[in-house]
């Protein structure tokens, strides 16, 4: 019996899987150079006098600091090389040129390469944290822009329970655009606020890049497809040089990947959620992280006295890794972390100890609070269980990206 095969959908399908075959085994290629590269870069590095001294050690090695940036550059180069598959492919068969895609490409190609260039800067010059805020502000302007001049789109779906107030949908106009700007800040600062375990930053970026490759997939066969396509042609070689670096980084680690490498890999999931048209999903994969920017934020706005390092405290004598303290007097504390204290004592989200006026609590990151409920642990330990945390909370964002969409958006 003969089957009918519909020709357009054959052309998007050879259309869509070409480019995408490319641009996997560039990947492979990526990873195998990153791999060999890094080991060969870190003695030059620490020449550079670019090292650190692990804390979470007993040994005092310098460990080249700052590698993020290697993978930042080879990530480039292999996006480089890989221009001329998809959109020279489409010159030789229609024999125009797709100008509007070729610029979304390298502008987010752009971001990403300013974004690389600024982790560089912070790392070097050790940049004070209100102007952190301000770089990925900076490398997301051509992003926005693009966004601007190709979509222009600022229309969002309204809930089903709200749509009797507001309608179906609701036109944002210029908060959108701010809202754009603030998932690039939060993206790149959000993971650098989740550090300072081996393999933590690269982990939960390895596992945040997954889930939003399994995200494109499932999302291929519909009418976004080139969207998701576009952004499987920048997260697959991501993917590969942040293993790559993940391998090196992992404990006990022989580098350390810097706010170089935090900053790239914020930007691109930010450039791949902004123009891939999902930057709400791209949200839920970041549930870790907004918890701890939630749970850190007393510290962070100086509610709570804040030391200069909220790493976890390691103990020699066991080979484990404690919680960090702080310690304050709770009568120079505002009203606000007075009441910010006292919600967290209720529940339980701290460990705290008394001494009249004196008050020494575990400093307010994820990380610590995990050491509070399951700790001391093994530092590689530690490291897994908070990346088992990511996959958990990957999870959940599918879940609610699928069921609960269908029932609050009916899509």
């Amino acid at each position: 019996m003969a089957v009918d095969v519909d020709v357009d959908d054959t052309v998007i399908l050879s259309k869509m899987l070409f480019p995408l075959l490319i641009n996997f085994f560039m990947a492979v290629i990526c990873y195998i150079i990153t791999v060999r590269l890094i080991p060969r870069l870190k003695e030059k590095f620490i020449k550079a006098n670019l090292f650190g001294i692990d804390f979470s050690k007993t040994t005092s090695d310098k460990v080249p600091e700052s590698l993020g940036v290697v993978t930042g550059c080879t990530f480039l180069i292999t996006m480089f090389l890989f221009i001329p598959v998809p959109f020279g492919n489409n010159l030789l068969e229609k024999g125009t040129f797709p100008q509007d895609e070729f610029v979304k490409f390298i502008a987010a190609l752009l971001s990403i390469c300013c974004m690389l260039l600024l982790g560089f800067a912070d790392d070097v010059l050790d940049v004070p944290w209100r102007h952190k805020l301000l770089l990925p502000t900076v490398a997301s302007l051509p992003l926005l822009m693009v966004y601007y001049v190709s979509f222009n789109t600022t229309t969002i779906i309204v809930p089903k329970p709200l749509r009797d107030i507001l309608g179906t949908s609701v036109d944002i106009g210029l908060i959108y655009y701010v809202y754009m700007g603030m998932l690039a800040v939060f993206c790149t600062n959000a993971i650098n606020i989740l550090a300072g375990v081996n393999g933590l930053e690269v982990g939960q970026s390895v596992v945040i890049g997954i889930s939003i490759i399994i995200f494109n997939l499932i999302e291929l066969s519909g009418n976004l497809w080139k969207a998701h396509q576009f952004s499987l042609y920048f997260m697959m070689p991501y993917i590969a040089a942040s293993l790559a670096l993940l391998k090196h980084n992992w404990y006990p680690s022989s580098v350390f990947v810097g706010d170089t490498f935090c900053y790239f890999s914020g930007m691109t999931f930010a450039v791949v959620g902004i123009l891939g048209h999902f930057s709400k999903t791209t949200l839920l994969f970041f549930i870790p992280q907004i918890f701890n920017f939630l749970y850190s934020a007393p510290q962070l706005f100086k509610l709570i006295p804040c030391p200069r390092h909220r790493l976890p405290k390691f103990n020699s004598k066991i080979d484990k890794i404690g919680c960090s303290t702080t310690i304050f007097k709770y009568s120079e504390l505002n009203t606000l972390g007075k009441l910010v204290f006292k919600l967290f004592k209720s529940f339980r989200l701290i460990q705290w100890e008394e001494k009249g006026d004196v008050i020494v609590t575990n400093n307010f990151t994820l990380i610590n609070l995990v050491l509070i409920y399951f700790g001391p642990l093994h530092e590689a330990k530690l490291a897994s269980f908070l990346i088992c945390i990511q996959i958990v909370c990957s999870v959940v964002a599918f879940i609610i990206r699928y069921p609960f969409a269908w029932v609050f958006y009916d899509v």
